[in-house]
């Protein structure tokens, strides 16, 4: 039997070798997962986006791709990591880092400029004590605002512009006080927008039809609007589907929570008011403005209110008026106030509108509708005559953080033809887009050139390659829906993104060197004033992602 003992020696090697082999798989699998959970407990994130509406899916891909572009190196951009360590973590020292405690839920809606207590301190008359009063130094909360219980993420867009969860916003004033205008629906777990208003109760739809049949809403030509008291901005929510951008807003009022609602629906707004202080947005900026039914006393105080939508109405704009008094022999009853009254309300906005050079094109049942004049060479030879208002001195029209608003025309750009528009001509969206602004074309803009526009957009193509690849959420439809530029320049950012359902808020710094935000504008795209060193106006949870380029920059020394 010369085969037995082999046999029996090779069972026990086989049976050693498979034992030790399992021992050794075992060892170094758990070896691997240690390492890789002390790893990740360790990591700090070098994507440049904060997740502030709930949606916390950390990114799937995390592959960094190498630029080595002329381009990039003629603008002296660099996408590497900087102040890190040599093993490519970045640290601090302990003793630091300062960490920040939750504030308790009663914050969660914390808008620390327009803080409801606060505001009691201020002027009532003008509605000046629901504009921006921010904390003293001192009185800022210093703690993380925490979201309400029950908070989820907001459906993706489109159906984000009929749903929210009421988790998200819960409150129900909006559903009672307009039950019977369709604005707001409560149905268990959630609100829904029948999109509905106070002056269209058939729907946002149906009155936007209205208007286009009056003026052009479908040839490109008008594409950024803004709409003041604007409820839950469904007027702005049904525009976008016909390439129109709106930047509505509200005050933080007793219609509690009116522009937390647009938010939640992925609706550009900002809490804001007509008082005293100019609209954070530059001259010449909107194609269109609308009231329905906002209550703002647009012919009182010497037609103030109207001077500032004119400020910031480009040549040969539009404006929508619907409500009171428009109407008022059919609503007056209603309405619970005289004829008289009504009528001579009407007649004074009428003047107002006169007054700024204003026509009227028309006035069909419920809706009026006032054009801006594309020049003011005939406005001055007018003015000569009535010297009502009278044109402002020499002043930067742009200019309105924190500005007063003053009783005076602010005057267009010269023109040398009653037929030139004044500041240059606007090409149709989407050509709009990418063509020179006349701001820049015009040398408006100082140390802005053509070449430097174009070579901006073509940076910012190339950088959102480059961020979808660090973060592949950014090009997955619906994942994000409001987005903020903290520092936009020329809306690059913004342009690089605009075939995504996303919009963009771009910022334009108050302290930035060169004011950018009129260019914006020209582009077709929308933003707001901001300095960082105070609360914006908006409530916790606005945005989904912030970008932030050369913002820590600018305020290294504040």
């Amino acid at each position: 039997m010369p085969s037995a003992k082999p046999s029996s020696t090779l069972s026990f090697c086989t049976k050693t070798n498979i034992y030790s082999l399992a021992v050794i798989t075992f060892f170094c699998s758990f070896s691997y997962f240690l390492g890789s959970w002390q790893h990740s407990r360790g990591t700090i994130s070098t994507t440049a986006e904060f997740s502030l509406r709930g949606r916390c899916n950390p990114s799937q891909n995390s592959t960094t791709t190498a630029l080595n572009d002329p381009l990039l190196a003629q603008l002296s951009i660099d996408f590497s990591t900087h102040h890190a360590a040599e093993d490519g973590a970045a640290t601090v020292p302990e003793e630091k880092v300062k960490s920040y405690p939750a504030c308790g839920v009663e914050y969660s809606e914390y808008t620390p400029c327009e803080g409801t207590k606060r505001a009691l301190k201020f002027e009532r008359e003008r509605l000046i004590y629901r504009e921006r009063h921010c904390p003293e130094k001192g009185d800022q909360l210093k703690c993380r605002i925490p979201a309400p219980y029950g908070y989820k993420n907001p459906p993706a867009w489109p159906a984000s512009r009929d749903v929210a969860w009421y988790a998200n916003v819960p409150h129900t004033e909006l559903t009672v006080e307009k039950a019977v205008q369709n604005w707001i629906i409560y149905e268990g777990d959630r609100f829904r927008f029948p999109g509905g208003g106070t002056m269209f109760p058939n729907g946002a739809d149906a009155y936007i039809d209205d208007i286009g049949k009056m003026i052009n809403l479908r040839d490109g030509s008008i594409r950024t609007a803004i709409d003041t008291g604007c409820g839950v901005a469904s007027w702005g929510a049904y525009l976008l589907s016909r390439n129109i951008i709106t930047m509505s807003f509200a005050p933080r009022d007793t219609h509690e929570a009116q522009v937390q609602f647009a938010l939640e629906r992925g609706v550009p707004a900002l809490i804001g008011v007509l008082a005293s202080i100019r609209l954070p947005y530059p001259s010449r900026a909107f194609d269109m403005a609308h009231c329905s039914r906002c209550l703002i006393p647009w012919g009182q105080y010497d037609g103030v209110y109207l001077i500032e939508v004119d400020r910031v109405l480009r040549p040969g704009g539009y404006w929508v008026l619907s409500g009171p008094p428009i109407n008022w022999k059919k609503y007056w009853r209603g309405w619970e106030r005289t004829q008289k009254d009504l009528k001579a309300e009407q007649q004074t906005i009428e003047n107002v509108a006169k007054s700024l050079c204003w026509k009227k094109l028309v006035e069909k049942d419920d809706i009026a509708i006032w054009q801006k004049p594309i020049n003011h060479l005939y406005c001055k030879v007018n003015r000569k005559i009535t010297q009502n208002p009278p044109f402002c001195l020499p002043q930067d029209p742009d200019r309105a953080w924190y500005t007063k608003m003053e009783t005076c025309l602010t005057p267009l750009p010269e023109v040398s033809d009653s037929q030139e528009l004044a500041g240059g001509e606007l090409a149709k969206w989407p050509e709009r887009l990418n063509v020179i602004p006349p701001r820049i074309s015009r040398g408006s803009i100082n140390g802005v050139t053509a070449e430097i526009f174009q070579l901006n957009s073509e940076l910012w193509k190339k950088r959102m390659s480059y961020y979808k690849a660090v973060n592949n959420q950014l090009g997955q439809p619906g994942r994000y829906r409001n987005l903020l530029d903290m520092n936009a320049y020329l809306g690059g950012f913004a342009a690089a993104l605009v075939e995504d359902p996303v919009w963009v808020m771009n910022v334009v710094p108050a302290d930035a060197k060169i004011n950018t935000l009129g260019v914006i504008y020209e582009r077709g795209l929308i933003g707001t004033y901001q300095n960082w060193c105070e609360a914006m106006s908006t409530y916790p949870r606005t945005y989904d992602f912030i970008h932030a380029d050369s913002v820590f920059s600018l305020y290294k020394d504040r």
